[in-house]
C-alpha cells in the first residue's frame, strides 16, 4: 500500500523522531511506514490521518486489482 506520510510529515518541517513521538510510536514505526514495508493498524492510520486533518483514503492509497473493481 502506498501512502503520503512522509510528504505530509515534510510540509510540517518535521522530521522522524518528532512526529514519531506526536504519534506514540518509535521512529522506526514510522519509517516503515513511509517506505511501505509495515501498514499500520487501522487505529494508528486514523491517529494518523487525525494528526493531519485528513480523510484516511487522502493519506493511503490501496490499488485494487482488476478483480476487484469489477465487483
Amino acid at each position: 500500500m502506498e501512502n503520503r506520510v512522509e510528504e505530509l510529515r515534510k510540509r510540517l518541517g518535521m522530521n522522524q523522531e518528532d512526529f514519531a513521538k506526536a504519534l506514540k510510536v518509535s521512529r522506526q514505526t514510522v519509517s516503515s511506514i513511509e517506505t511501505g514495508k509495515y501498514n499500520p493498524s487501522l487505529e494508528l492510520a486514523f491517529t494518523i490521518s487525525d494528526f493531519f486533518g485528513k480523510q484516511i483514503e487522502d493519506i493511503f492509497i490501496h490499488e485494487r486489482s482488476c478483480k476487484d473493481e469489477k465487483r
